[in-house]
């Protein structure tokens, strides 16, 4: 509640995350309020009840409602653990309960004090304690009261069971007795539970009415076990406790059949409470707390009182996992101790070696905050994941370290992970000397560059003096250039890196001839107005000849020394492409063929083959005419016949 009366909440303390509630339209202080926890609640977000004039408001995430309430103004108000029941104390001097909801009139005890209590508080869920100076108040549900004096100022905490009382001396728990208890050691009952501790009672007077005990309850042994042992549960006197685990275990002996797992739960149980109720622990437990709080928030309270011992002891005792103890033990020693950062690494070590798969990143974490950098290198070592091992490094400024660890896990997600950290945070000269003696982080880097950061690998390339790769770079870089003036530009560079090493002629020579090409296709493409640019040589001598421009396909080929069997073929196919049958004829004839005679037979064949597909009757006739070869006259003649018998 701030102090403009707005109403924040925060449900989370390891992620806080303040919420604003909804205005509650208030301008003075509430006589009191209290808030009911989220699991409580219908719409399973807290609610906040402020004490205002006569009424209640409930306020919520959403909405601010008035209960209309005239009973009021109520001085204290306490919700009971479990969120079913509102205590209020009225200016009247009245004490009022209700059902949260505001249903249910459950009770009204005029107190006779029209002074507020200091302090109101449930006593588990089935009595309201008052305190006011010296006094306690306990008044139960029907109206029934039990006054207690203190000759000094208390303190009262209310746990989900009782009240406990703290004074400046003593440590006090005020609880109903629980009713298993009351069942068995109440004058004159005849529970079961009584009867079987009644019996053991006989048994080791060496009674015969042990027996008659038994028999009675004969149809209820087992509730009458079950409820011994539950008893023993809640007692805090040991010799009760035996007494009735006792009484339990002879119950046992008279059942056929029993589930002994209850009866072993509970001895593990009470050897635990007894352990920290001890007076050099002093954590008072009671049974019904401990099953609310669990074992492990047991040994979480050791740990922030660095009761290690004791409770690595409850954990291997109930077979718990002890790996939090042994890291907040080793964090605490290293922020207390004066020894050297070697003596205080080989005392952890010792410690934790027995304990395969325990995270040393956290000790090492500390140690670096407690400005032990050393220690915190070397614990880390011993860190058996890398993917805490790996950003700790990271973040203690032991890049380097980093990057070979990284490394030696084979996780390459995580050499990525270095990789790009590292060149974030320095500039390119030293990025590449902490990566340059490490293959596997080289080759990451330049699978990542390729598709992500080409000037980069270009830097890298320069600085590792790989000029063939920088060139091989520069040369895919020009392919993928639309503009004939950045693609030649691309070349050139390519050609003066491939140049700077004897070992790369062949690939110079490659580029000069490409450059010679593109320079040849860029004026084709202004003289012919068709596209030249990207095709291959091959390509451009079979373009040129399909537009009619053999002269300059022969000016090409001798350009650039095409061998001539493969200006006949590209000469041919493009002949046999645009139907002219008269070139083919005249290529034929026109010097001793390079590439002997059977490709003409096999150009007509196939030409013939298309024509009677596409029921060209003249183009048939056309290519008869012109084919040299007998037999394949024959195959054409078929041909026409075919077609023209089926037209």
């Amino acid at each position: 509640l701030t102090g403009s009366f707005q109403l924040i909440a925060v449900t989370n303390f390891d992620e806080p995350r303040p919420k604003v509630l909804a205005d509650a339209g208030i301008n003075e202080p509430p006589h009191s309020w209290t808030v009911i926890p989220p699991k409580f609640t219908l719409s399973r977000h807290v609610e906040v009840l402020l004490a205002i004039n006569s009424t209640i408001l409930v306020v919520d995430a959403t909405e601010a409602r008035d209960e209309r309430l005239q009973e009021g103004p109520f001085k204290k108000m306490s919700v009971s653990p479990d969120g079913k029941y509102l205590a209020l104390f009225t200016n009247d001097g009245r004490l009022w309960v209700v059902s949260t909801d505001f249903q249910k009139n459950l009770s009204e005890f005029a107190t006779q004090s029209q002074l507020a209590p200091q302090q109101l508080v449930w006593c588990g869920t089935d009595s309201v304690i008052l305190y006011w100076d010296k006094i306690v108040l306990m008044v139960g549900p029907f109206g029934d009261w039990i006054k207690y004096s203190y000759d000094e100022a208390i303190f009262m905490i209310p746990e989900v069971d009782g009240v406990r009382i703290i004074s400046s001396e003593k440590c006090e728990f005020l609880q109903k007795v629980p009713a298993v208890t009351e069942d068995i050691f109440k004058i004159g009952s005849t529970a079961p539970g009584a009867m079987l501790y009644d019996a053991l009672d006989h048994f080791e007077k060496k009674s015969p009415k042990a027996d008659e005990n038994i028999r009675s309850i004969r149809l209820e042994l087992a509730d009458a076990v079950e409820a011994c042992i539950e008893a023993a549960g809640h007692e805090i006197n040991h010799q009760y406790q035996r007494s009735l685990l006792k009484a339990a275990s002879f119950g046992k002996c008279f059942l056929e059949i029993h589930n002994a797992d209850s009866f072993v739960d509970m001895c593990k149980t009470l050897r635990v409470l007894n352990a920290v109720r001890f007076y050099e622990i002093g954590i008072p437990l009671t049974y019904t707390q401990y099953q609310r709080l669990t074992p492990e928030a047991l040994v979480d309270r050791l740990i922030s009182r660095h009761q290690y011992l004791l409770a690595i002891r409850i954990c291997e005792y109930l077979k718990m996992r002890t790996d939090r103890i042994l890291i907040h033990w080793a964090c605490s020693k290293i922020k207390i101790s004066n020894d050297d950062e070697d003596t205080l690494c080989r005392m952890v070590v010792e410690k934790l070696a027995n304990k395969p798969g325990l995270s040393y990143s956290e000790i090492a974490m500390t140690a670096h905050k407690t400005g032990h950098s050393k220690l915190a290198t070397m614990l880390l070592d011993y860190e058996p994941r890398a993917g805490d091992q790996v950003p700790l490094l990271m973040s203690m400024g032991q890049d380097e370290l980093a990057l070979v660890k990284a490394i030696e896990s084979g996780d390459t997600d995580l050499v990525y992970h270095v990789i790009l950290y590292l060149k974030r945070k320095n500039d390119p000269g030293d990025f590449f000397r902490i990566i340059n003696n490490k293959p596997l982080a080289c080759h990451l880097l330049e699978s990542y560059c390729k598709q992500q950061d080409p000037e980069l690998l270009k830097n890298f390339y320069y600085q590792d003096d790989r000029s063939g790769d920088n060139a091989n770079l520069s040369l895919i870089e020009s392919f993928q250039q639309k503009d004939l003036t950045e693609r030649t530009k691309r070349l050139k560079t390519s050609l003066k890196l491939y140049q700077e090493n004897k070992e790369h002629a062949f690939e110079a020579k490659a580029i000069e001839e490409s450059l010679k090409l593109l320079q040849t296709q860029a004026q084709l493409e202004k003289d012919c107005n068709q596209p030249f640019t990207g095709l291959s040589l091959s390509s451009t001598v079979y373009k040129l000849i399909t537009i009619n421009q053999g002269s300059r396909a022969t000016k090409v080929r001798n350009d650039f020394q095409m061998p001539d069997k493969r200006f006949w073929w590209i000469k041919l196919r493009a002949l046999v492409e645009i139907r002219d049958w008269d070139g083919v004829a005249t290529l034929a004839k026109s010097k001793k063929s390079p590439i002997g005679y059977e490709p003409f037979i096999e150009a007509y064949q196939e030409a013939g083959e298309q024509a009677f597909l596409q029921k060209d009757l003249e183009t048939l006739k056309e290519i008869r005419d012109k084919c040299p070869n007998a037999l394949l006259q024959g195959q054409i003649d078929g041909y026409i016949t075919q077609l023209a018998s089926s037209r």
